[in-house]
């Protein structure tokens, strides 16, 4: 018994001794990096839509129905291009109308010339028989009763010389009123038709024919394609980051993982009150085979680059307290190094001292522990 009881103490011993062997001293496999010179780039990230930097409804200045809408929703438009028409029925009516008048008071105009022509005539003869009159009354050659004949006719003569010239100025008058009221029906006629304001896009078509739409009703809303840019909103921290012209990345929700090239061309002075954040617009150089106004992208905008530094990926940092560090591989066993950083970028930091190119760094695997400094560890090599 005694003999059987030694013999199990030394197989426990054996496999605690095993156990314990494997647990503090054999190697731990972990994922391994080799430190490297490279570029690294501090990003600023923001979300936004696809907005147009011009953009206007099509909409009326006058009430009526809406007869003909010549264009549809993706449909390229030129500046200029009829869009859509109004009923012009009333107003062709009054426009004539108009016409008629105008040429009604032209004509009280020519009237009333010839008539000022006849008074002009009555009255420089009236006036030249009041002066042969008066000069013979000097010398008693005639009555005072023909005297006052000829003062007479001369003053009636006088005043419809001056009731035709009256008649005249108004009548040129009434030529303006009117030419003035033909100007307005035939700019409410021109109301009637709908044009392009520049060359662009419809993104949007609100109304067909045979409805009733007054000032204000959107028939179609479009785009200037000339200028379509990321409108994202970013942290107000990132504010005195960002500056015009700087180079940018955008990648649209429906193209994951493809980044467009794009640049910042405006920046608002405005921050959201709520939120905090500020709209940074961003260009984009070339923009996909398929796109929609108000679609959803991110944009990440490099606010600074540095190029040909030492540098490892980010998820290799240890933080001991407020000291940085990694685990490096020193012949095979895991030690923990402090390091000094510098720029942090794109999942990369650069190291400004503490670490060497050629030296591997090593991180932890997916649901394993780091191990601890010394322990041997195991990787494939980089």
């Amino acid at each position: 018994m005694k003999k059987r009881l030694a013999i199990k103490i030394f197989i426990f011993l054996i496999i605690a001794g095993a156990v314990f062997y494997w647990v503090r001293f054999s190697p731990v496999e972990v994922q391994a990096h080799k430190v490297a010179r490279g570029s690294v780039v501090n990003e600023v990230m923001g979300t936004g839509t696809l907005e147009a930097k011009v953009r206007a409804s099509i909409s009326p200045e006058i009430s009526g129905l809406l007869t003909k809408v010549l264009a549809d929703q993706n449909d390229k438009i030129a500046k200029g291009q009829l869009l859509a028409c109004i009923d012009d029925t009333d107003l062709i009516q009054q426009v004539e109308v108009a016409k008629a008048d105008l040429a009604a008071v032209k004509a009280t105009v020519d009237r009333t010339g010839a008539d000022i022509i006849s008074a002009n005539a009555t009255a420089v003869k009236a006036r030249s028989n009041f002066e042969r009159i008066s000069t013979l009354r000097k010398s008693h050659a005639v009555a005072e009763n023909e005297l006052e004949k000829a003062v007479e006719s001369r003053d009636v003569a006088e005043s419809n010389l001056n009731r035709a010239q009256l008649a005249k100025i108004e009548a040129e008058r009434n030529v303006s009123k009117n030419e003035a009221s033909l100007r307005y029906w035939q700019a409410r006629l021109s109301d009637t038709k709908l044009y392009a304001p520049f060359d662009g896009l419809v993104v949007r078509r609100n109304r067909d024919p045979g409805a009733v739409i007054v000032p204000g009703t959107s028939i179609m809303d479009v785009v200037s394609t000339e200028q379509l840019w990321i409108s994202a909103w970013v942290d107000e921290t990132a504010m005195n980051l960002l500056k015009t012209g700087q180079p940018a990345r955008v990648v649209f929700r429906s193209s994951p993982g493809k980044f467009l090239e794009g640049e910042v061309l405006r920046l608002a002075s405005e921050t959201d009150r709520e939120t905090r954040e500020f709209i940074a617009d961003v260009g984009i150089k070339r923009l996909p085979e398929r796109w929609a106004v108000g679609q959803r992208a991110e944009v990440y905008i490099e606010t600074e680059r540095k190029n040909g530094v030492v540098f490892i990926p980010q998820n290799f940092v240890i933080w001991r307290g407020k000291e940085a560090g990694v685990m490096l591989d020193v012949n095979g066993k895991a030690q923990w190094r402090k390091i000094s950083l510098g720029l942090s970028g794109r999942g990369n930091v650069e190291i400004n001292g503490g670490l060497t190119e050629g030296q591997t760094v090593i991180g932890v695997l997916p649901g394993s522990a780091l191990p601890r400094d010394g322990r041997a560890v195991k990787y494939d090599r980089p």
